[in-house]
């Protein structure tokens, strides 16, 4: 990240990298919030987070990409190869992504699937918004996990891909989610971020076959959310 004060550019501080996993072919992390996968447009040198691996590990591909202030698991491969391999199941639906979130409000499904279809980069704050005619087919399978005093905590599932999916349809539903000021959500102490995790991640192994799957634990700012709504 990089430090601004009374307008000079300090070097960006040290990323620690939780890795899951590694092999010759892909590397399994648990992505730090505030860390953007690529670069941004308007700090094209400041750090982000496959620069940092490619300073340990070497040439890495992006195969996916998280929100720069969401968490959770991600996969990079290591080679071109592995590369085509993982991006042919991410484009075909066929890695299966898991997302909690902690939602404000009390659904009253315990199960919900969302088929709202979304149009990215609307309006001058650059939102996803359900758009029935102009809007691209998308798919979120939602699950509750757990009900607190205003808040729940539920699973998340896209089967498709679109910017912002998982924050665009959980408005529509009217569930925003905790500290999400982008899409609506009530100001909070509770977390500085939008609460979404992305808990788990299952493929197919690009050289092997096999299907594998990761869990990333949850970071200590999401964690601290849940043990709050638990003393509420």
């Amino acid at each position: 990240m990089v430090i601004r004060q009374q307008g000079r550019v300090h070097q960006p501080l040290p990323v620690i990298m939780d890795i899951l996993y590694s092999d010759p072919a892909m590397i399994i992390l648990n992505k730090p919030a505030y860390l953007s996968v690529l670069p941004d447009g308007w700090e094209p040198k400041s750090t982000y987070l496959a620069r940092t691996l490619k300073s340990k590990y070497g040439r890495v591909w992006v195969v996916h990409r998280l929100d720069k202030t969401t968490s959770g698991v991600m996969v990079f491969a290591r080679t071109a190869e592995a590369h085509r391999a993982l991006n042919m199941q991410f484009d075909r639906h066929e890695a299966l992504k898991i997302y909690h979130a902690v939602i404000v409000g009390i659904p009253p499904w315990d199960e919900y699937t969302a088929r709202h279809p979304l149009r990215a980069d609307a309006g001058h704050k650059h939102r996803t918004v359900v758009d029935s005619m102009r809007g691209k087919p998308a798919t979120t399978y939602f699950r509750m996990l757990e009900r607190y005093t205003g808040y729940s905590l539920v699973e998340a599932a896209p089967e498709t891909g679109r910017t912002h999916q998982i924050r665009a349809h959980l408005v529509a539903l009217g569930y925003p989610i905790l500290g999400d000021g982008l899409y609506g959500a009530p100001l909070t102490n509770l977390i500085a971020r939008p609460a979404l995790h992305a808990h788990s991640l299952k493929f197919s192994h690009p050289v092997s076959g096999e299907s594998v799957a990761f869990n990333a634990p949850y970071p200590a700012d999401f964690a601290s959310v849940l043990e709050e709504l638990e003393q509420i």
